[in-house]
C-alpha cells in the first residue's frame, strides 16, 4: 500500500475526532417557552429589557412573545396548552381557581405594582378634576377585567355612583378601546401606553389623569402557569424568573435614555422622545420595583377590588394560586451588574 493510502485513515480519524469535539463544545439548543402577554405596552418595560438584553438567552431559554389582547384570551391559551406562561392580571387566576379546575393557574412573579392605565379625554385639560366626569361616559374595557375593575374602584373612591353619575361602558373589547374612541364613542377612554401617547400625537386624545396613581398598590400584572406545567418544568420557571429579575434590576440601574434604546426594538414605530417621556411617566408613579414577590396582602387588596366590582363571591386561597419560591430564589441569587 502506498504511503498516500496509509495516511488517509489517519486523516479520517482526526476529522471524526475534531467533529466530535466541535459538537461537544456547541451549546445545546435553548428551551422554547411560549409567553403570552395581555397587551403590548411600555407598562411592561422590564420584561422587554430582559428580552432585548439577552437575559432569557443567558438562562438557556428561547422565549416567543405573543400578544393575547385581553386576560380572558391569555388564560384560555394557557389552559388549552397554546401558551406555557401567561402574563396578565391575577384576577384571571382567581376566576379559574374558583371554578374548581384541577389544573388551575399559579402566579409565580409580579412585574407591575400599579395600574398602568391613563384616562384620555377628547380635549387637552391641564386643570382636570375628577368631578368633570359627572354625566360623562368612559370606555372602560371588558367587565371583570382588572383594568375595568380598577377604574370602577377609583371612580367609587371619588364618590361617583356608577350608571347614575358616570357611565362605564364594558361592551368594547380591551384591544378595541382606542379604535372605538377614535370612532366617536365615549367621552373618555382608559388606555395603556404607548396607545394613549399615539392619540396625543395625532391630536385625537389627551391624557388627563393617571388611574394608577389614584388606585395605589396592586399586584396588577403577574406571570402564571398551570399547576401541571409548573410541576413538570420547575427549572424553566426558575430560569424565566431569574431573567425577569435581571431585567427589573437593569431598569432600576439605567437612565431613561438607555431604557428607551433597550425597548426600541419592541416599539419601532415610537419616536425616542415619546418613549422616554412614557418611561418617565411610569417611573414617576412607581410602576416597577425590583421585587417579584406577590404578597398575601396584595392579593387580598386585588380581591377586595373584585368584590367591590361585584365580580367575586368567594376569595381564592393565596397558598394555592401564588408561589414565592421562584421569586425568592431569583432575588437571593442575583447580585446585580
Amino acid at each position: 500500500m502506498s504511503k498516500k493510502y496509509k495516511i488517509f485513515p489517519l486523516i479520517l480519524v482526526m476529522v471524526i475526532i475534531f467533529t466530535m469535539f466541535l459538537t461537544a463544545c456547541q451549546k445545546s439548543p435553548n428551551e422554547k417557552v411560549r409567553l403570552m402577554e395581555v397587551t403590548h405596552s411600555l407598562f411592561y418595560t422590564p420584561m422587554y429589557v430582559a428580552l432585548t438584553q439577552g437575559f432569557f438567552e443567558e438562562e438557556g431559554l428561547d422565549v416567543e412573545l405573543i400578544t393575547g389582547g385581553g386576560a380572558d384570551k391569555v388564560m384560555t391559551a394557557l389552559l388549552s396548552g397554546e401558551a406555557d406562561i401567561g402574563f396578565m392580571g391575577p384576577e384571571a387566576s382567581v376566576y379559574v381557581y374558583n371554578e374548581g379546575s384541577d389544573n388551575y393557574a399559579i402566579n409565580f412573579a409580579q412585574l407591575t405594582q400599579k395600574d398602568g392605565q391613563f384616562l384620555v379625554g377628547r380635549e387637552k385639560d391641564d386643570n382636570f378634576s375628577w368631578d368633570k366626569l359627572k354625566g360623562k361616559t368612559i370606555l372602560g374595557g371588558r367587565k371583570g377585567g382588572m383594568p375595568e375593575m380598577t377604574l370602577e374602584y377609583v371612580l367609587k373612591s371619588k364618590g361617583f355612583v356608577l350608571d347614575e353619575d358616570v357611565v362605564v361602558r364594558t361592551d368594547v373589547q380591551f384591544d378595541a378601546l382606542a379604535g372605538a374612541f377614535l370612532a366617536g364613542e365615549g367621552d373618555y377612554v382608559a388606555l395603556f401606553e404607548p396607545v394613549a401617547a399615539s392619540l396625543e400625537k395625532e391630536g385625537k386624545g389627551y391624557v388627563v389623569a393617571s388611574i394608577g396613581k389614584e388606585a395605589g398598590y396592586i399586584p396588577y400584572t403577574c406571570y402564571c402557569t398551570t399547576k401541571e406545567y409548573m410541576e413538570k418544568n420547575p427549572d424553566i420557571i426558575q430560569k424565566f424568573t431569574n431573567a425577569l429579575y435581571k431585567g427589573m434590576v437593569w431598569v432600576q440601574n439605567h437612565s431613561t435614555e438607555e431604557i428607551a434604546q433597550a425597548v426600541k426594538p419592541q416599539f419601532p414605530d415610537s419616536e425616542d422622545d415619546i418613549l422616554m417621556a412614557l418611561i418617565d411617566r411610569y417611573k414617576e408613579q412607581d410602576s416597577w420595583k425590583p421585587d417579584l414577590i406577590i404578597t398575601e396582602d396584595g392579593l387580598n387588596r386585588l380581591m377586595e377590588i373584585m368584590e367591590l366590582a361585584g365580580e367575586l363571591d368567594k376569595r381564592a386561597d393565596y397558598d394555592k394560586i401564588v408561589t414565592t419560591e421562584f421569586a425568592k430564589k431569583a432575588m437571593e441569587n442575583y447580585k446585580g451588574e
